[in-house]
C-alpha cells in the first residue's frame, strides 16, 4: 500500500453500461481515444475530454468476434485484433484507416490477416518497430509477430516467442483467466515486457534492436499481482500495472533487482469504487502527459463483481503525483 497523499487522482472521462468490458484503447494525437469492448465486440470513439464534463462515447463498429487489442502503426492507421476466445477461436487482424474520418461517419475495418488454427485468443498488442506488431495469444500461451510491409504488402506472420511463463490454468477460474495478456516495448532498453495474468507474473525479455527478435530468455520482473495491462515510463524506469481482479494500479520498477515484493499501488489500495476492474492503460498525448496522465479502462466488476454488484464500466483519466518523493520512490 502507498501512503494516501501519493494516491493518483481519478476522473471519469466516459461511462458505459453495466456488463460492458472495455478492453483496450489507443490514444490519438488529439487525445481522443479509440476503445474496444471485449464482450460486446464493439469499437468506440471517445472525444477529447475537458476533465470537467464526461465525454459522450460514440459507437463506431461491431465485429463478428470478441475484440481486444488495438495499436496505431502509422498516424491514424490502426490494427485491431478479434477472435472467438471461448468457442471456435478464428482470430483475425483488422486494419482501420481513420485519417479522413469525421464525426458521425461510418467506419469499415478491413480484414488483413486470418491466423492459423494454432491461434486461440488474441489479446494485448504493441508496436516494436516500423511495420512490426507483437500480439499476445493468451490461450495459445505465446506471442505472435506480424510484419506489415509498406505499401499494403502481404502481412507476414510467425511465432515470436513461446514460454512456460505465458501459460494459464484451464478451468481454474471462470471466466477463464488469460495467460500472456498485455505486451509493451521499452525501446531505450530494448526489452519487451508482458503480463501473465493467471500465473500472476510480470516478465521481460531482451529484444535484438536490428532483427526485433528475442535476444535472450524471459526473466521475472515481479510476481504476485494479477496484472492485465500496463504502460511504461522509461524516464522514471517504472511501469504502471493494472490488476483487473485486484482493482489497483501498481507502480513497478522495470529493473527486477529493484522490486522487493512490496506492492506500491498508486490507486485502489485502499479500495475505491472509482477503480473496479481496471484493464488497459495508455499515456495521454497532450504536452507533459507522458509519465503523468494515464487513460485506464475499467469493467466496473463485469468479470469479478464487488460485494455491491457490478457498476458501470468507465474510461478514467489517472493523474499521477509529480512530487520528487513520488518520482524517486523506486530508485
Amino acid at each position: 500500500m502507498i501512503s494516501a497523499d501519493l494516491q493518483a487522482k481519478l476522473t471519469v472521462v466516459a461511462s458505459f453500461p453495466k456488463g460492458y468490458f472495455p478492453e483496450n484503447l489507443a490514444v490519438r494525437e488529439d487525445n481522443s481515444i479509440l476503445l474496444t469492448t471485449l464482450n460486446q465486440r464493439e469499437l468506440w470513439y471517445v472525444p477529447p475530454s475537458d476533465n470537467h464534463t464526461p465525454a459522450e462515447p460514440l459507437l463506431l463498429h461491431t465485429f463478428d468476434q470478441l475484440v481486444s487489442g488495438i495499436v496505431e502503426l502509422e498516424p491514424d492507421i490502426f490494427y485491431i485484433s478479434s477472435s472467438n476466445w471461448y468457442t471456435t477461436h478464428e482470430p483475425y487482424l483488422h486494419r482501420l484507416d481513420f485519417r479522413k474520418w469525421t464525426r458521425g461517419a461510418s467506419v469499415k475495418p478491413e480484414v488483413v490477416l486470418k491466423f492459423p488454427e494454432a491461434a486461440r485468443a488474441l489479446n494485448g498488442s504493441c508496436v516494436i518497430a516500423p511495420g512490426v506488431i507483437l500480439i499476445a495469444d493468451c490461450f495459445a500461451s505465446l506471442i505472435w509477430r506480424v510484419d506489415l510491409p509498406p505499401g499494403r504488402g502481404k502481412p507476414v506472420l510467425g511465432v515470436w516467442l513461446r514460454h512456460h511463463s505465458m501459460g494459464y490454468f484451464p478451468g481454474a477460474l471462470k471466466p477463464e483467466q488469460p495467460g500472456v495478456n498485455g505486451v509493451r516495448y521499452a525501446p531505450r532498453s530494448n526489452y519487451l515486457y508482458y503480463t501473465s495474468t493467471a500465473k500472476k507474473l510480470f516478465m521481460r525479455v531482451p529484444v535484438n534492436p536490428d532483427t526485433h527478435e528475442p535476444a535472450g530468455e524471459p526473466e521475472l520482473v515481479l510476481a504476485g499481482r494479477m496484472g492485465d495491462d500496463f504502460c511504461i515510463d522509461e524516464d522514471a524506469e517504472v511501469a504502471y500495472l493494472t490488476t483487473h481482479r485486484q482493482n489497483t494500479i501498481d507502480r513497478v520498477s522495470l529493473d527486477p533487482a529493484e522490486n522487493s515484493g512490496f506492492t506500491e499501488s498508486v490507486a485502489g489500495d485502499p479500495f475505491t469504487e472509482q477503480l473496479i476492474g481496471p484493464s488497459s492503460a495508455a499515456w495521454g498525448r497532450a504536452p507533459r502527459d507522458y509519465g503523468r496522465v494515464i487513460y485506464v479502462t475499467t469493467d466496473g466488476g463485469t468479470v469479478s463483481p464487488p460485494p455491491k454488484g457490478a457498476q458501470p464500466a468507465t474510461l478514467l483519466r489517472v493523474e499521477l503525483d509529480e512530487t520528487p518523493a513520488a518520482a524517486s520512490s523506486l530508485k
